[in-house]
């Protein structure tokens, strides 16, 4: 293994267990779970020796973060990349491939095929995904390249300052606005849904909408609508027993982000264009 960062507790610090401490001194290693995971890897040692989650902090010890020299799998997946530079990417993921995983063919495999190596000082051995995009919803991901972009932002989403819109294809006449609020997993959340245009396509009634989620839970969009009565056309989990037609896949998309670079704090808007699946029903309905 190789050692890319060493820290030495100062003086004052105690009653802290290593999981919670170590999420504020390594760059490279900047949530709890990438400590958590490191530490079962074996990454960190505390004065030498292997490290473990509940062990106490002291005064003085040197807490060392190693990296498994052993090359990550490539996975040779084109991808289009919207925005680089040293610190971040944002590329416009497809359906069909979840962000991370005990997978191969992930998101997060592709990246090294199609980002370039950053020189930053605090650089990651490979990009990776400041949030995630369930494997069926296609559109923009948000990558850091760096420990300290990848720490930004997320302490950014955490404390809501990284709008993300959605578009979603939904059965049923949506009215102009609605905010959807619910607990999820026991906690609240909460959607913003806005019309863009309702229309009919081959006998059923579909709205075309934008969707500001306000809170990040897993499948938050999806449940939201489902439980209004608009489940998004194609999904098989939550919108099962209602017409979708003909049409398959899962019609969701991130198409805004809008957020602030993590280093040079430049405010960035990128947007892309729906999927040609969305075009194609909207040109048949002389929408577009």
């Amino acid at each position: 293994m190789k050692l890319i960062e060493t820290h030495i507790v100062p003086a004052g610090v105690k009653d802290i267990r290593l999981q919670e401490y170590a999420v504020s001194i390594f760059q490279a290693a900047p949530t709890k779970s990438s400590i958590k995971k490191a530490i079962k890897r074996g990454e960190i040692k505390i004065d030498g020796k292997a490290a473990n989650t509940g062990d106490w902090i002291i005064e003085g010890q040197k807490i060392e973060l190693f990296q498994q020299e052993a090359p990550q799998k490539v996975f040779n997946l084109k991808l289009e990349v919207l925005f680089e530079d040293e610190h971040i990417a944002v590329i416009n993921k497809p359906a069909g491939y979840p962000t991370s995983g005990n997978y191969f063919k992930t998101i997060t495999n592709a990246l090294q095929y199609n980002l370039k190596v950053s020189t930053a000082p605090t650089a990651l051995s490979s990009p990776q995904p400041a949030h995630r995009l369930d494997n069926p919803t296609s559109g923009l991901l948000l990558i850091a390249k760096t420990g300290d972009s990848l720490r930004k932002l997320h302490s950014d989403f955490k404390e809501k300052r990284i709008e993300k819109i959605y578009t979603a294809l939904v059965d049923g006449k949506f009215p102009n606005r609605k905010r959807l609020q619910d607990n999820i997993g026991g906690k609240y959340s909460e959607t913003e849904i806005s019309l863009i245009r309702s229309f009919r396509f081959k006998g059923n009634d579909y709205s075309l909408v934008n969707a500001t989620p306000k809170t990040g839970r897993t499948h938050q969009i999806r449940i939201h609508l489902a439980q209004a009565g608009f489940p998004i056309v194609g999904d098989k989990l939550y919108g099962k027993g209602k017409s979708s037609g003909n049409l398959k896949g899962l019609f969701l998309v991130a198409t805004s982000l809008k957020f602030e670079h993590p280093v040079t704090q430049k405010s960035l808007d990128i947007a892309v264009t729906l999927p040609k699946r969305f075009i194609k029903i909207l040109e048949q309905e002389g929408l577009t």
